[in-house]
């Protein structure tokens, strides 16, 4: 199910949602988000690709802003984390705001 948990961005959709705790998690891509460990920039269409990277963490950045000022906690992790720690940080903060 997608779910956008700020309406009024719906084309930004978090990959985990705990609509009721008001928890979105991201799982960013290397590339796409420009990971400073991971991201090599292309060596063609660079006029092109630098741009969109820095769009995609400003709209990343501006993401994370609109939703934590409605009061959500937002959760980034990167794609080269492992899925057990991302698991367990995801549910360290799950039981923190359910308790």
């Amino acid at each position: 199910m997608d779910y956008a948990p700020d309406p009024s961005q719906r084309r930004r959709r978090a990959d985990i949602v705990f609509p009721k705790l008001r928890i979105a998690v991201y799982i960013d891509g290397c590339f796409w988000h420009g990971c400073p460990e991971h991201y090599t920039p292309p060596k063609s269409n660079t006029e092109y690709w630098q741009p969109k990277i820095v769009r995609n963490r400003a709209r990343d950045a501006e993401t994370n802003g609109s939703l934590r000022s409605l009061g959500w906690t937002v959760l980034r992790y990167w794609e080269h984390e492992g899925a057990d720690a991302i698991a367990g940080a995801v549910a360290d903060v799950v039981r923190r705001q359910s308790g």
